[in-house]
């Protein structure tokens, strides 16, 4: 029997952000290319968007995988799904 761990998984949460919301902070974080700080990016957003549920929606985009914060603050896209595919075909073992 497989046991599934709940990793990300937000307590007293006041707002949950709507889809659109996560793929702006997504493309922001994107265009960002690992130059911009978590503030940094929150301050540019095209929207304003709380400061909590700017959070929520790092905590959920590192969680699964897509960014990393660096100790310096700074937000670097790793989520490459075409070049881990491109990867597997050449032999690439992923676990």
């Amino acid at each position: 029997m497989i046991k599934l761990e709940v990793v990300f998984e937000p307590k007293n949460v006041l707002r949950y952000p709507r889809l659109d919301t996560v793929l702006m902070v997504e493309k922001a974080i994107y265009k960002s290319k690992g130059e911009k700080t978590v503030s940094q990016i929150w301050k540019a957003l095209p929207r304003k968007v709380m400061w909590q549920t700017f959070t929520l929606i790092m905590g959920y985009l590192e969680q699964s995988g897509k960014i990393a914060v660096a100790p310096d603050r700074h937000v670097i896209w790793v989520w490459a799904p075409k070049e881990i595919e491109a990867l597997k075909k050449r032999g690439l073992v992923v676990a």
